[in-house]
């Protein structure tokens, strides 16, 4: 059954694979409420030994839940190792998204586990674990949000993106990245409401119908988005980049950087294209 991908596959595995990213998220949360130290990568991103110890406990963990599906884990990839994915079936796993949060003692970080067919999220699994809050979604079969308390898994109940209303308008925006092409698309929707929360979590406040939409207009890399992508797919939302194709994975196997994406909540819902970077 590991190696099956049908929604009700997927759903027996759920368990497991919330379970792993609880283990991984006490691991983060270890680090977390130490004097850890922060390292640079060779792109001067900072990463910590709680990157690294999560990434540890997904990649084993995976490995005994599917043995068969291989794993790019952004740890690994930075240091220059990868599987080979040309079989179109691949997890993709970043153990700490919004390690910039995470050093500066924020909450808004992110533990990701998302499982990739053919270039589609099909399941993912997003944990924030100094909020307490977990997120999971497949494709077909629903998707949750739940609390977490002590390793514990509390008050589950089933999300979905919410029906877009143009007068109240909220729109996720990065609280880093307000580039002049990002302002200049903003400039569309000038009654809007603007939140800003950091990691994967912008993705997933879509998929619980606490905003509308979410332009990225920035760099990221796949391991970033993966799995609140499957989530928001699987609560009714969409990603999608210029001109309205959706946004798909395994593009470029030696950066795996994503180009700009526009989330929507309610894929009905007209918006203005987000264009392309400018080389």
């Amino acid at each position: 059954m590991a190696t099956m991908t049908d929604p009700q596959s997927l759903k027996a595995l759920a368990p497991e694979l919330i379970q792993t990213t609880l283990d991984a998220g006490k691991v983060v949360m270890g680090v977390y409420n130490s004097d850890f130290e922060v390292f640079g990568k060779a792109d001067q991103s900072p990463v910590t030994e709680a990157d690294r110890r999560g990434e540890d406990i997904i990649t084993a963990a995976l490995q005994e839940i599917a043995p068969d599906i291989p794993i790019v884990g952004e740890e690994a990839k930075s240091e220059g190792h990868c599987p080979d994915i040309s079989g179109g079936l691949f997890w993709l796993v970043d153990p700490l998204d919004g390690t910039k949060e995470f050093v500066k003692k924020g909450s808004d970080f992110t533990v990701n586990i998302g499982l990739i067919k053919d270039g589609v999220p099909i399941a993912g699994f997003v944990l924030a674990p100094a909020m307490n809050k977990l997120y999971w979604g497949i494709r077909g079969a629903g998707a949750w949000t739940a609390n977490t308390d002590n390793g514990e898994v509390k008050d589950q109940k089933p999300i979905a993106a919410r029906a877009t209303d143009p007068d109240k308008l909220i729109i996720v925006a990065s609280k880093s990245h307000r580039s002049p092409e990002l302002e200049a698309w903003l400039a569309h929707f000038p009654g809007a409401e603007h939140v800003s929360i950091g990691s994967s979590l912008k993705l997933c406040l879509l998929a619980t119908g606490e905003a509308d939409l979410y332009p990225r207009l920035g760099p990221t890399c796949e391991w970033d988005t993966a799995a609140a992508h499957a989530v928001l797919l699987a609560a009714g939302g969409s990603v999608e980049v210029n001109e309205g194709s959706p946004l798909i994975y395994s593009k470029d196997l030696r950066t795996f950087l994503n180009p700009w994406f526009l989330c929507r909540a309610d894929t009905s819902f007209a918006v203005p294209p987000i264009g392309a970077p400018k080389n």
